[in-house]
Formats: C-alpha cells, sequence, structure tokens
C-alpha cells in the first residue's frame, strides 16, 4: 500500500472510463474499480446514439446540443468501427409540431455543431416509396437529417482498454465500500466480489463517476454529500423483429410532446425508446415497466401499420440515468448535461459527475481534469496542459482507419480469413476493427477457432474478451460484449455460460 495514485475513480462507465484514459494518457497516476462490469448499468443501457439531442432545443440548451453535435464527428474519427452516420427522418404529423418550427430546429441542428462530412436535413417524400414503407397514411412528409450510430458498451470497454495501455489500473467486480482523508491522502478500501478478499489503495484525489450510485458513494462511502440534489431518470427500450426494410431511423412525435426513435438494429430487429419517467425504484433490479412498454408500443403503433404489442417484443433493457436536478417538473425536460460537483475539504478532493451524455463523455473528462489540475504538482500540470486534447485525435483500440473505410475493413478481413460468413466477417469488423486479426490469429479454418457456441461466436472471441476485455459472465459476453443474446437459444447460451464458469 505504500504507492499513491494520482486520481482513483469509483465506477466504470463511459464517464469513469473516459475520465481514466484521458488522465492516464496525459502521465497522471490512474486507479478505477467498477462494482460489477464495465458499462453495466446505465452506459450500456442507451438508445445507441451520438446526437445533439434535436429535442433540447426546445429547452434552450444551446451549449450542450453544439457540444455533442461537435463530437459526434470527433467519435467517428477515432473510432469508426464503432461508430457509424446514420440518417433520421422525422415526420410531420397533424396537429404535432408545426412545420416551421420543425424546419426551424433542424437549420439550427444543420449549422451550430461544425457538421464537416455528415450530410445536412432534405425533406422526403413519405406518401409514397422507399421510406413509406410500413407507415401509415397519415404522414405525408419527413425532414431527413443525421446523427450516429454507436456501439455502446463497447466504446467504454475500449475506453478502458485505452486507459490500460497508458499505465491506468483497470479492475472490475471491484467494489468501494469506504473512502476516508489520511494525512491529506484518500485511502479507498475495497472488496474483491469473487474471492471476497479486502484491500486498500491511497490515491490524492477522488473521482466518483458511480453513476445512479454517485450520492451512496459521496454520502454513504466517503462522508461528503454532495450540494446538489441528483434526479433518476429511467428509460427503457423495447426490441422488436424488423418493421421494415431500409436502414433510415425515425423518430417520431407524441401527443404528450415527447419523441421515441424506431431504429434497425442488429440486422434484424428494430430498436423503439426511449422512456422518460422518475425512478424511485430499487437499482438493484432496473427493468422496463408494463407501463413504459405498453406506452412504446401504443406510440410506435400509432405510426406503423404494423400494430405492436408486447408479445411482439423480443428483449427490452432499461437504465436510470443520474441527472442532476434543476427543479423542472417533468422527467423529460430535466437537463441532460453534465453537472461536476468538486469537495476540496480536508485537502484532499472529491469531484463528483452528475448527469451528461454518452455523447459528450470525452468533453466531460477533459472538463472533470480541469477542475483536478489545481491539485497536482507543477510539472504534473504543465504536462496535463500540454497533452489536453490528445483524446480527439488518438483512436481507440481498433480504429485506425478512416471514417468511410469500414467496408474495406470487412473485405481484408475477409479476404485473409475466407471462411468467415459474410454476416460474421462484418461483425468482427465492427467490434474489432483492426484488431480482428489478432483475435484470429493464424486460423485458416473455422475449426480452427474452437467451439461454436452459435450464431458465428466463438470459443478464441469468447477467450480475447476474458483475456482482452475483463469479461467474467456469459451476460457480458452476450449483452455487452455483444448483442448475440439476441440470436443464441437458451441451450447455446447455456453451453457459454458452463464454459464461462469452467475456464
Amino acid at each position: 500500500m505504500t504507492d499513491v495514485f494520482d486520481i482513483a475513480i469509483v465506477g466504470g462507465g463511459i464517464n469513469g472510463c473516459g475520465i481514466a484514459r484521458d488522465a492516464a494518457g496525459r502521465g497522471l497516476k490512474v486507479y478505477l474499480c467498477e462494482r460489477d462490469d464495465l458499462g453495466g448499468a446505465t452506459s450500456s443501457a442507451s438508445t445507441k446514439l451520438l446526437h445533439g439531442g434535436l429535442r433540447y432545443l426546445e429547452h434552450y440548451e444551446f451549449r450542450l446540443v453544439r457540444e455533442a453535435l461537435q463530437e459526434r464527428e470527433t467519435l467517428w474519427a477515432i473510432a469508426p468501427h464503432i461508430v457509424k452516420p446514420l440518417r433520421f427522418i422525422l415526420p410531420y404529423a397533424q396537429g404535432m409540431r408545426p412545420k416551421w418550427l420543425l424546419r426551424a430546429g433542424l437549420f439550427i441542428y444543420d449549422h451550430i455543431g461544425g457538421r464537416e462530412a455528415l450530410p445536412g436535413t432534405s425533406t422526403v417524400n413519405l406518401s409514397s416509396g422507399t421510406f413509406a414503407q410500413g407507415l401509415k397514411n397519415k404522414v405525408q412528409t419527413g425532414y431527413e437529417y443525421s446523427d450516429c450510430w454507436v456501439e455502446d458498451a463497447r466504446l467504454v470497454m475500449l475506453n478502458a482498454r485505452s486507459a490500460q495501455q497508458h499505465g491506468a489500473a483497470i479492475h472490475t467486480r471491484t467494489s468501494c465500500t469506504s473512502a476516508r482523508v489520511e494525512s491529506g491522502v484518500w485511502t479507498i478500501t475495497l472488496v474483491d466480489a469473487k474471492t471476497g478478499l479486502q484491500s486498500e489503495v491511497r490515491a490524492r484525489t477522488l473521482v466518483n463517476a458511480a453513476g445512479p450510485w454517485a450520492n451512496e458513494v459521496a454520502t454513504k462511502m466517503a462522508t461528503r454529500p454532495p450540494k446538489g440534489r441528483v434526479r433518476l431518470v429511467q428509460g427503457s427500450h423495447i426490441v422488436v423483429k424488423k418493421l421494415y426494410q431500409h436502414d433510415r431511423c425515425f423518430i417520431f412525435q407524441n401527443g404528450d410532446g415527447r419523441i421515441v426513435f424506431a431504429i434497425p438494429y442488429e440486422n434484424d430487429f428494430t430498436l423503439i425508446g426511449t422512456t422518460d419517467r422518475d425512478f424511485t425504484g430499487d437499482l438493484k433490479n432496473i427493468t422496463a415497466s408494463s407501463e413504459e412498454i405498453g406506452y412504446l408500443c401504443t406510440a410506435a403503433s400509432s405510426y406503423f401499420e404494423q400494430g405492436i404489442t408486447p408479445q411482439d417484443i423480443v428483449w427490452s433493457y432499461s437504465g436510470v440515468r443520474p441527472l442532476y436536478d434543476d427543479g423542472t417538473e417533468a422527467a423529460q425536460a430535466a437537463t441532460r448535461d453534465y453537472t461536476l460537483e468538486l469537495d476540496a475539504g480536508a485537502g484532499a478532493p472529491m469531484l463528483s459527475i452528475f448527469g451528461g451524455k454518452i455523447t459528450t463523455f470525452r468533453r466531460l473528462a477533459e472538463a472533470a481534469l480541469d477542475k483536478l489540475t489545481p491539485f497536482f504538482s507543477q510539472t504534473q500540470q504543465r504536462t496535463m496542459s500540454e497533452r489536453k486534447g490528445w483524446t480527439a485525435k488518438a483512436c481507440l483500440p481498433g480504429g485506425d482507419f478512416l471514417p468511410g473505410a469500414f467496408s474495406d475493413q470487412v473485405q481484408q478481413l475477409s479476404a485473409r480469413y475466407p471462411f468467415l460468413t459474410a454476416s460474421q466477417a462484418r461483425r468482427l469488423a465492427c467490434y474489432y476493427g483492426t484488431q480482428a486479426a489478432q483475435l484470429l490469429g493464424e486460423a485458416r479454418t473455422a475449426a480452427d477457432l474452437g467451439l461454436d457456441f452459435g450464431a458465428g461466436l466463438t470459443q478464441a472471441e469468447v477467450d480475447y474478451m476474458r483475456r482482452h476485455e475483463w469479461a467474467q459472465t456469459a451476460e457480458d459476453v452476450l449483452w455487452r460484449r455483444s448483442k448475440l443474446g439476441l440470436r443464441l437459444n437458451q441451450q447455446e447460451k447455456e453451453r457459454l455460460s458452463q464454459y464461462m464458469k469452467a475456464v
């Protein structure tokens, strides 16, 4: 226990891992603990979008929207394997927001974020043609604009991998049970979930990035209650079989003022979400409620000819966002901007993170380090200043190819490993980018990859996830490192589970 870290981070979601990456890359000694799996809560329960948040313009959150829009192309450039551009169609519906308001909002959306590579807004005919497929005839006109898709849980994991490559210590399934200040340094007590063994680490600064549990970490574990109030807002999603054949996403307006997305998902499905409601339940049991499922089914059914019922759902998931309570009445109107609360008591600072969007995690990390910089030596401060912004240029693992060249990566992988199916090559290129060859190695046939768990998931890939991506359970593999849980049957899932327990 003689070593002292510069920063100890509690929480392995996108904010914690983003801060760890940035800090380690600026020469700081970083420790991160996560009591479950990386991105296992809020960060893997997003709508999978890198977007400015068109609806946030209605709440005058121009700074947040501008920053988020700027980040879309930055993240696409550093992670072109897990980020891809999407076109969204916003149908005009009688009785909803007027056309002039939609046009004005989209004009602002196109111009305040420094858009360069993504195409701008255009008008589309929804009365006939490809994009009218499956829609009710109540919509005739729509407006098409750009945002991006992201493999959210893999974004978290890749930030953790990059942090580790820069020297950070990343420990999953490790709970922080207490944090106290001794001689101006934090002493953090940890418990290993598998062994039950207790240990301690020391750090000059503490970052509370525990997401929905941030208030608990600050109040109960560090005994420094936050000054601001945290508002827990639940967002749920449902997945159904593919509702249409084209590649456009829809953003539907509802009579209650909310919006719902319908997004092509994993080739054969459609993702519908999200809800916004205050969460008052048990954080150990976050699931989509019957009311939320009914709401999403009704919202989508009002636009699609094919009525959607709870029986059509093949998967649902839900997350709780720890927003800063700005006093708004409706959950959907609560700010999505991040708040960084610094408590510098006793010379040992604690920085608590509240709110934020997955799109702006990198900027949040920079802002967090700005807050902590004064607590480091002058030499460290100079280095931190010189290296500020490095995460906007350095690719995440596997992302060292040009945006727009993803198809080339798929072709190269297929050419080198001709035994891969087309869907398998595309999925591996997406998940691993240029590092897919490390996973496949010198394999010449599918048999060289070991056990086949189904849907193209092989022993070689599972072992790679275990060695390099902190995967420990079948759920880690099937629902966060991949979404193959949608494709494996129960027998195949059980076989994988037994393998994970045995090795």
